[in-house]
């Protein structure tokens, strides 16, 4: 039989191994010690090197800057596997860098102190010609390499990873009182990491309790939530030393619970496998602050005059932590190995970021978890919510972490807009506040009429706004306004912006704010037109405008190239406006050979009910010829019309 060192496997499970082909550099490979020890889950860049472009294993761990520390943009479950060199020579060389490099963040990294004897792998890639080379070491103590030849890239990696897994999620609000004496304000410091030194130990006092249920789901097939006492947990070791489920020595019942007990997602028929949509479990810290006395006693007030004129001061935490477990693992272990670790870090990582300007400013610290593109498990990012998002420092910690990831530098994939909604049920969330809009009406429109025309359309989504939506009386003025709100939702969808959708009286006040109208605009019933959209998108959202001017509406079929180019490049759909009348424009359908073309219109004029196959079949939104089989001219000949093309905005 043959030696299985001979036969050892790698599962390669993110699409993309190498973020950067051609650039040379080192990425840290993520696995999790649930799974097979040599399985790349994703990919992150060491972004942070010394003054010899060596990684800089300080900062890695315990990065200055809070959305770039690997403790908590990687949930617990998931950690360093090995690590990945892009170079140009000496393979093996590099594979050994690359394994000492990812043992010894690895070890920083780690929960517990004790030797971590699983397999490092170590990948060199070359620069030139893009060759992967993979290479393993058995344990820590072992210096031999060995090249693994067995690579398996994973067809539904997503399937894989979810099936076996599901998430945790913990929360856990946290207000802390301190006192500190005016004429020594960096007792303020001290008694902050007293605070928090005390929060920590009490999350793992024997008394505290944690509630473990399943999360969004009301059917009478819910299983009943799991008390865990802090007397069961074992806060002794690492999670990398979690023990499987048949291994484990349990001792009562709620320890013989499994995670797959709470895991009731129905995947059957054609199952969706992402973290939005994996299975949850809720895991609430309960402390019983009224312990009754073990004897009666009188209550006891003690006073403790201060010494010196001293000041309040209130910090609050609003803790938010992910962690990925496979269902095979016991409750017992998860809460002790993940859950609890998981808002001890993030609570350490909170605290580190607020101290420097603890008496200047009332920080606003948040967790997100986002689930970019191309990344499998999601990711965790500490925000401060007083700069806003579109200010400069905030800007820079995005664009370093797209980096990390392998994200594009020119679209918004980890703004506020785009974090996972944890809370909902459904995996649905509403856009616009306190409505339902329907989304994407044109899905299932007939065809345009235009032969052998080449169709280009807007890309990602948006809500139909028309007239007398939200008990609100615009008809007959109100159309350019409504073709601005489909707009803006889909600046909204498409995660450029979190704001919510402005209401008539709100665009006019923010035209009267930048001295375009007199207030007596506000409350009116004046139109505004392709010049008026453009200044509130510059001011509401930064975005920039093209407008194109034509004389007559005869003119328009002139431009169907230009508005191929614009959907094709950019994107966003497009209001025209021409006379009294205003129209969102999501499409062309051109020929460039006779000059037909059709134009797939939104109109906003539409009264009635929001139901979709009314709005269709009644032509509130379809393909509009510019002549149609009657004769008939859409846009009119005696009308000059402005279209107003958004540009997408280059940004992160």
């Amino acid at each position: 039989m043959a030696d299985e060192k001979e036969h050892r496997t790698v599962r390669v499970l993110c699409p993309k191994l190498v973020l950067h082909k051609h650039e040379p550099g080192l990425q840290w490979l993520i696995g999790s010690p649930f799974l097979p020890p040599l399985t790349v889950i994703s990919t992150v860049k060491c972004i942070l090197t010394d003054s010899s472009s060596s990684p800089d294993y300080a900062k890695e761990s315990v990065s200055p800057i809070r959305a770039e520390d690997l403790r908590t943009l990687l949930p617990k479950g998931f950690d360093v596997a090995g690590a990945l060199i892009v170079a140009k020579s000496d393979v093996e060389k590099n594979a050994a860098n690359a394994i000492d490099s990812a043992r010894r963040l690895r070890q920083i990294l780690s929960d517990s102190g004790g030797s971590d004897r699983r397999e490092a792998l170590g990948v060199v890639v070359d620069a030139e010609s893009g060759e992967v080379h993979f290479f393993a070491s058995k344990s820590v103590k072992s210096t031999s390499l060995e090249l693994v030849d067995s690579i398996v890239y994973v067809d539904r990696p997503e399937k894989y990873l979810w099936e076996r897994g599901c998430l945790l999620r913990c929360e856990l609000p946290i207000k802390l009182s301190i006192y500190y004496p005016v004429e020594n304000s960096s007792d303020a410091e001290k008694m902050l990491q007293r605070a928090t030194g005390a929060v920590i130990a009490k999350l793992k006092d024997p008394k505290v309790a944690y509630m473990v249920e399943t999360v969004g789901k009301t059917s009478a097939e819910v299983p009943h939530p799991v008390v865990l006492r802090g007397s069961e947990l074992d806060f002794s070791v690492g999670f990398s030393h979690i023990k499987p489920s048949n291994e484990a020595g349990q001792e009562s019942d709620a320890k013989l619970v499994l995670c797959e007990h709470f895991c009731v997602n129905d995947k059957s028929g054609s199952p969706v496998y992402s973290a939005e949509d994996a299975d949850k479990i809720q895991v609430s810290v309960l402390i019983n602050s009224s312990e009754k006395s073990p004897k009666s006693a009188a209550p006891v007030a003690e006073y403790f005059p201060a010494l010196e004129e001293a000041r309040f001061l209130t910090v609050e935490f609003k803790l938010q932590v992910l962690s990925y477990a496979t269902k095979d693992l016991p409750l017992m272990f998860a809460v002790s190995k993940l859950a609890v670790p998981g808002l001890i870090d993030q609570l350490n990582v909170m605290k580190n970021a607020i101290l420097p300007n603890l008496l200047l400013q009332h920080s606003q610290l948040r967790p997100y978890h986002f689930s970019p593109p191309g990344v499998l498990h999601p990711i965790t990012v500490i925000y401060e919510l007083n700069y806003g998002e579109t200010e400069l420092k905030q800007v820079e910690v995005r664009k370093s972490l797209h980096l990390r990831l392998g994200l594009p530098l020119d679209r918004p994939l980890l703004r506020i807009a785009n974090a996972l909604d944890m809370f909902t049920t459904d995996g649905v969330k509403s856009v616009h506040k306190g409505s339902s809009l329907l989304k994407d009406v044109h899905i299932g429109i007939p065809s345009s009429g235009v032969s052998g025309g080449t169709v280009s359309l807007f890309q990602g989504s948006y809500e139909y706004f028309h007239y007398m939506q939200d008990a609100f009386n615009d008809s007959g003025w109100g159309c350019a306004y409504r073709s601005l709100q489909t707009i803006i939702s889909w600046f909204r969808l498409q995660h450029y912006t979190s704001i919510e959708v402005p209401s008539h009286r709100e665009i006019q006040q923010i035209l009267v704010e930048i001295g375009d109208k007199d207030p007596s605009f506000i409350g009116s019933r004046e139109w505004i037109g392709a010049i008026e959209l453009s200044f509130v998108l510059d001011k509401l959202l930064g975005v920039s405008c093209k407008v194109i001017n034509v004389r007559s509406g005869a003119e328009l079929p002139e431009k169907c190239r230009e508005l191929a180019l614009h959907f094709e490049n950019q994107g966003t759909p497009i209001m025209i406006g021409g006379g009294v009348l205003a129209y969102t424009l999501l499409g062309v359908d051109y020929n460039e050979v006779n000059g037909d073309c059709a134009f797939l219109i939104l109109d906003p004029h539409y009264t009635g009910n929001d139901e979709h196959k009314k709005i269709i079949n009644g032509g509130w939104c379809g393909w509009k010829k510019a002549v149609d089989s009657k004769g008939k001219n859409f846009f009119l000949h005696d009308k000059f019309y402005n279209l107003l093309l958004p540009q997408r905005p280059d940004m992160v």
